[in-house]
């Protein structure tokens, strides 16, 4: 069930606003976090690295198949085997391994994770994973967007070499709880707001 649903349930229920919006930033987190995602976020130039793509199903019917273009520069070597799921590797005209197509079934309320070893790009760089995820019944999911604030967006690695990353990860945790901040300060209007009734 979607947060808006919740709410209007609870206001029917006769819960205040405030408690509804508390209940929902609360929960708003949680529902920004269900992405597909490969991890780690950080690697380093040249390394040969085990990544794993995670897919959560996020609706009431089974991800029947997920889809993972690989990035420029990096060179993908082998996957591990996933229980339950059939691999086609995609291939360009030169046999370069340019993604993944993985198919079966992934119920509600679960995950899966695709392992893949790839050697990383010499120079530093950010590594962007499209990823398309498809569930029963035919809706397609592209989690294809480079904003990271996107409803549906790409998962991104950073490649640089240890110790380069400090400056920017700080600066991007300073830019997520300033959006933090600037939600739970929204709320808090919104909840305090004289009622028009």
């Amino acid at each position: 069930m979607r947060l808006s649903g919740i709410a209007s349930r609870l206001a029917r229920a006769g819960w205040s606003r405030t408690a509804i919006v508390i209940l929902m930033m609360i929960g708003a987190p949680r529902a920004a976090l269900a992405h597909a995602v490969v991890f780690p976020k950080t690697s380093s130039p040249g390394a040969y690295e085990k990544y794993v793509l995670r897919v959560p199903n996020e609706r009431d019917v089974p991800t029947i198949r997920v889809e993972l273009h690989f990035p420029r520069g990096l060179r993908v070597v082998s996957f591990g085997d996933v229980a339950g799921w059939r691999l086609e590797v995609l291939r360009d005209t030169a046999q370069n391994i340019t993604g993944a197509v993985w198919t079966g079934s992934l119920p509600k309320e679960r995950f899966v994770e695709f392992p893949f070893i790839a050697v990383n790009p010499q120079e530093n760089t950010t590594l962007s994973w499209p990823t398309y995820q498809t569930y029963e019944g035919g809706e397609r999911v592209e989690w294809t967007s480079p904003d990271s604030t996107a409803k549906t967006p790409a998962s991104s690695t950073l490649i640089a070499e240890p110790g380069s990353t400090n400056a920017g990860t700080a600066r991007i945790a300073l830019y997520v709880a300033i959006a933090s901040l600037l939600i739970a300060l929204t709320g808090l209007g919104v909840a305090l707001r004289p009622s028009s009734s």
